[in-house]
């Protein structure tokens, strides 16, 4: 999957050897001008990408065992209730768990309460954790190894295309399967951003509002948690922006090493059968926009 200013370009290996490369326009949530503006066009971004992302796997996948791409596309309502679950199994595990895990601690003696440090010291150590393990886990089942793969192929193309190189598989293949602006390091960007914030307007939001139940205060506490996650995802956004922008100044460079390592999980070393595909994606992505 590539993609241009405005299209999307889906290129899938059908089992007969060939490739199918579908274009189509970008669905953008990003039409008024308000959500163009920095520290404000994250989320939105985030969630058209999430989108964009499902339509185009649901594509693969009914391209590649020869089903009718057009019977096989998910309907309006069947988007909406991926997305919606998708939503909240990445909240519930990212967000949600991690801040009942500590309290967990915080009843072992551990941990203070909500509005201390150690607390939010916790949280922060079990949401890196859980993301790591997760993303570490599934790297394991075959068919997300061969997305992995793909995800790999595409930034090596990429990092070709960037640098001037002809875009073929035999020099594709000396490039980085590591990129700065991948969305595997944006996600580490809001999750690294999320410990900060939660570290000091948790308990700054407490002096004015904190409920006596035990219950409803760490309920009260989550729901904050949930609703920061859109300020959370512009200001990441913007950061993975400017170390993407001068990925060459040292000072970016360390911005985007955690995120680069983590790609170290999120793509695998690609065969050159599936660089073509990520070039025929690319080619088709370009030559769209001209």
């Amino acid at each position: 999957m590539m993609r241009s200013r405005s299209k999307l370009a889906i290129a899938v290996r059908k089992p007969d050897g060939e490739i199918s490369v579908e274009v189509r326009p970008w669905f953008s949530l990003s039409t008024w001008n308000l959500f163009r503006k920095p520290f404000l066009r994250g989320f939105p971004v985030l969630m058209e990408t999430m989108v964009n992302g499902i339509k185009a796997l649901n594509y693969s996948a009914t391209v590649a065992v020869e089903e009718d791409p057009e019977a096989g596309e998910l309907s309006s309502i069947h988007l909406v209730v991926t997305l919606a679950i998708a939503i909240a199994a990445a909240l519930g595990l990212f967000v949600v768990l991690p801040h009942f895990i500590s309290v967990g601690m915080e009843w072992l003696g551990y941990a203070g309460d909500v509005d201390s440090l150690s607390f939010h010291a916790w949280d922060g150590v079990f949401k890196m954790f859980i993301f790591v393990a997760y993303i570490g886990g599934i790297s394991f089942i075959p068919d997300i190894r061969r997305v992995f793969q793909y995800h790999g192929a595409e930034h090596k193309v990429i990092w070709a295309y960037e640098e001037g190189g002809k875009l073929a598989p035999s020099t594709s293949r000396g490039y980085s399967r590591l990129h700065p602006r991948c969305g595997t390091a944006f996600l580490l960007f809001v999750l690294a951003v999320s410990i900060l914030l939660y570290s000091f307007l948790v308990p700054w939001l407490l002096t004015f509002y904190s409920p006596e139940h035990f219950v409803y205060k760490h309920l009260y506490i989550v729901g904050v948690k949930l609703l920061l996650m859109v300020p959370i995802s512009n200001i990441a956004y913007e950061m993975i922006k400017f170390a993407g922008r001068f990925n060459r100044n040292i000072l970016c460079r360390a911005l985007c090493w955690p995120g680069l390592m983590m790609q170290l999980l999120t793509t695998k070393e690609p065969d050159d059968e599936q660089i073509e595909v990520a070039i025929a994606a690319l080619q088709c992505a370009v030559n769209a926009e001209e």
